[in-house]
């Protein structure tokens, strides 16, 4: 499983790149703005202040970003803690964002408000959330440009179940390998380690879970992780 966490972050490394690249442009911008506003006879401080304000929030940016990406990569035990999951969804929304900018696709959230909170390892989950989204655009790198989608959304099933669901408009898991999907080592991928979906459900088993592939209509795959409500467990 960490092995498949390392490979998916290497795989998204543009991505990353490009989200750091962002934050650490304004820092260089606003400083310069900050010695050009010195080198003037009667500096304005207010506006100084507010471009140092401004250096300070792009930092904090920035580091948050290799904060999560820490998180994703380091090696921990299992620690269950109550977990709202829309809120472990949030906290992926900016890496998740800034890999479909590279893959050139439009990442959309659908998160049902007010479900119940889950006892999880929020590592663990943010995982398989992130590998579901990874195989999703890199499935779409053979659509059109402009029609490529991937959307994560979040529901209650009628048992109570939290249901996540990763569900792409590319061109769908070939009916060769479907039934070997979750096999370990089974890829499609040039470079590819065919460790994340068999990882993936593991995890979900973990917590008494599953983790089920289905087509999604009209076009494309859907992944839905199933975690047990605690009554059920």
């Amino acid at each position: 499983m960490h092995v498949s966490r390392l490979a998916a972050v290497g795989e998204m490394a543009a991505g990353v790149a490009h989200e750091l690249n962002q934050p650490l442009a304004a820092v260089a911008n606003y400083a310069q703005a900050c010695e050009r506003l010195l080198g003037l006879p009667a500096p304005d401080l207010e506006e100084i202040r507010d471009a140092l304000r401004q250096i300070t929030a792009q930092a904090v940016r920035a580091g948050d970003i290799i904060s999560r990406l820490r998180g994703l990569t380091r090696p921990r035990d299992s620690i269950g803690e109550l977990t709202d999951v829309n809120a472990l969804i949030r906290e992926l929304a900016d890496l998740i964002e800034s890999d479909a900018r590279v893959h050139e696709s439009n990442c959309r959230f659908e998160l049902t408000e007010g479900l119940n909170p889950l006892t999880l390892d929020r590592a663990q989950i943010q995982q398989v959330v992130f590998a579901l989204v990874r195989n999703a655009l890199e499935a779409l790198d053979e659509s059109p440009l402009g029609a490529r989608e991937v959307v994560i959304a979040t529901s209650r099933a009628t048992d109570g179940d939290i249901l996540i669901e990763v569900r792409d408009n590319g061109p769908g898991i070939s009916p060769d390998i479907v039934q070997r999907l979750f096999d370990p080592f089974c890829t499609t991928k040039m470079a590819g380690t065919g460790l994340g979906l068999a990882s993936s459900r593991t995890i979900a088993r973990t917590y008494g879970g599953t983790l089920e592939h289905r087509p999604n209509l009209p076009t494309g795959a859907c992944f839905v992780l199933r975690l047990p409500s605690p009554a059920r467990r």
